[in-house]
């Protein structure tokens, strides 16, 4: 079934089957100071600290700005020496059967909000699904999508169709911190989805 077809009959989002024990991964980012972290360059999207660590990013980028973009254009696409010193968050990333592009650490401090927005390259249909694995969260972050929340516990795995409008509130006292990997659509990423 071609990913337009799939797409059209995917709900806006789908807890995939996997469950990795959280206590490694958030033991990979114990370490990290805020300072490892890049603010999120759209800041008209968010209020407060947005920020981001990558993992995986495209290969021409050498500026911090540059390896948080995940460009719809770019094809090549390279592990960050970041990886290497986290194996937990590591072999998470090795568990999608499928090419990986932009992979980063995203930390949404306490009291901070990401606004309403659409990211419009992250559509099934368009050959692109963003998966996000919960590391560290709370009670109260509120994620909206389509109005509706998505609660999302850690190790859980979420495809989410963020070309659709969606939101965050950390309304908690800790930070949120997700693994976000954005993948390319093949057909072993299309079955866990469920096409």
């Amino acid at each position: 079934m071609a990913t337009a077809q799939v797409q059209s009959v995917l709900p806006d989002r789908i807890r995939l089957p996997f469950a990795f024990d959280p206590a490694p991964l958030a033991a990979d980012i114990a370490a990290l100071e805020r300072g490892d972290f890049t603010t999120h360059f759209v800041k008209q999207n968010f209020e407060g600290d947005w920020s981001v660590l990558p993992l995986r990013a495209s290969a021409s980028a050498k500026h911090p700005i540059q390896m948080i973009y995940s460009a719809p254009g770019e094809v090549d696409f390279v592990d960050t020496p970041w990886r290497a010193q986290m194996p937990a968050l590591s072999a998470v990333i090795d568990a999608f059967e499928c090419p990986a592009r932009s992979v980063r650490l995203m930390r949404l401090a306490a009291g901070s909000v990401i606004k309403e927005h659409e990211d419009l390259d992250l559509d099934v249909a368009d050959g692109f699904a963003r998966i996000h694995v919960p590391i560290v969260t709370n009670a109260d972050v509120d994620f909206r999508l389509n109005g509706k929340r998505v609660t999302m516990a850690p190790g859980e795995a979420w495809y989410l169709r963020l070309a659709d409008p969606h939101s965050v509130v950390n309304g908690g006292e800790t930070a949120r911190v997700h693994l976000v990997l954005d993948l390319v659509v093949n057909d072993w990423l299309l079955h866990q989805l469920g096409g």
